[in-house]
């Protein structure tokens, strides 16, 4: 006698596209961390449309296979939840990269490589969560929940150290808006990614 998971299947396909998504944003953010690195030449862009490529072809494919799947093996909403989430990370990324290779030339002096290894880490640890929610170990999740927490607090307080910079005098007024604009754009990325280790840690809340 079969079961309904031998004819319809278990599900367990949306965890690779998961993994998909949150590969193709820590993509993204690692590319970001390495263009900052290097600021002697104009950047390419190729990586982070490689990434935001990426990362729609897995939303596609995590929309299909909720259309066409029976069996999921956590709620559906949450899936949609989790992958919405994931898709925003590299689009707030790309965001800064294609702004960044036209404002180069007026940003000459000004360090974004701490605050993008920082959003490179947090994506790590989504990718981390992520790949957890096969295991549904609420442990280790509450692990990786505080350590994303954790960098989320640390660079808030990096952007305070940046309004005390920005409100100096020190600094010209194109600079100021410029400086302002591009950290805010990189705190968002910073908010995505906690965005998605939270409803990563909500699932395992919900079915642990």
């Amino acid at each position: 006698m079969f079961s309904l998971q031998t004819i319809f299947g278990s599900g367990q396909q949306f965890y690779g596209l998961l993994d998909e998504a949150a590969a193709a944003a820590h993509d993204s953010a690692r590319a970001l961390h390495a263009m900052m690195k290097v600021t002697d030449r104009q950047p390419a862009l190729d990586e982070f449309k490689l990434a935001r490529t990426r990362e729609r072809a897995a939303a596609e494919k995590i929309g299909k296979a909720l259309v066409d799947s029976f069996i999921t093996p956590i709620e559906r909403e949450d899936i949609e939840a989790l992958g919405s989430a994931l898709y925003k990370i590299p689009k707030q990324i790309e965001k800064f990269a294609d702004r960044y290779s036209l404002a180069i030339k007026h940003l000459e002096g000004i360090d974004f490589a701490p605050r993008a290894a920082m959003l490179e880490q947090a994506s790590g640890v989504v990718v981390e969560m992520v790949s957890e929610l096969r295991h549904l170990n609420i442990d280790r999740m509450t692990a990786l929940n505080e350590k994303l927490r954790a960098l989320e607090n640390e660079a808030d307080r990096l952007m305070l150290e940046l309004y005390r910079d920005i409100y100096s005098g020190k600094l010209e007024p194109l600079q100021m808006f410029l400086l302002k604009e591009f950290f805010e754009i990189l705190e968002k990325a910073i908010d995505r990614c906690r965005e998605a280790g939270v409803v990563a840690y909500q699932i395992v809340l919900k079915n642990s």
